[in-house]
């Protein structure tokens, strides 16, 4: 018959003293499980447990995700949100037309002469003998002009 292992508790009085004071400094969960030699799950779970919290004191900080914009940068994604709808709300609204007007458009442009000082925004249906981008000069940063902007970023509407 196999001899028994002896298991000895994960959380010592030691230990939870010491995570307690831990907690209270600020350290992380992560700083924590290395403190204790445990791991960050454990912390968290003990923390949750003893319901523990923390109080900020009026500090609200939050992490912002970066997502990798086309050019390959990152940037934290509300910042980009505010900037879009800043340019939005600053310019006058825009007329909605039902129809696309007939006829050639102002400063329409072809595919091949889109830049990044060029409105991306697509005019009729591809392959029609009409079809072309806006061309008009976009906003700072964005790949379209006010109005079309304004189109393409609505703000969702509270329910």
């Amino acid at each position: 018959m196999p001899a028994e292992r002896q298991t000895q508790p994960t959380w010592t009085e030691e230990r939870l003293q010491a995570l307690k004071q831990h907690f209270e400094a600020g350290l992380t969960c992560r700083e924590i499980a290395a403190e204790l030699g445990v791991s960050r799950n454990a912390v968290i779970g003990k923390i949750s447990r003893l319901a523990l919290t923390r109080d900020n004191g009026g500090d609200s900080r939050r992490v912002v995700r970066a997502e990798t914009a086309r050019d390959g940068s990152r940037r934290p994604v509300p910042k980009l949100r505010r900037r879009i709808l800043r340019a939005v709300t600053n310019d006058p609204p825009p007329i909605l037309i039902e129809e696309p007007p007939a006829g050639p458009v102002e400063n329409g442009c072809s595919l091949f002469e889109l830049s990044k000082e060029r409105c991306r925004w697509p005019i009729s249906t591809p392959g029609a003998d009409d079809f072309c981008f806006c061309g008009s000069k976009p906003i700072d940063g964005l790949p379209y002009c006010p109005s079309h902007t304004r189109m393409a970023y609505r703000v969702a509407s509270s329910r």
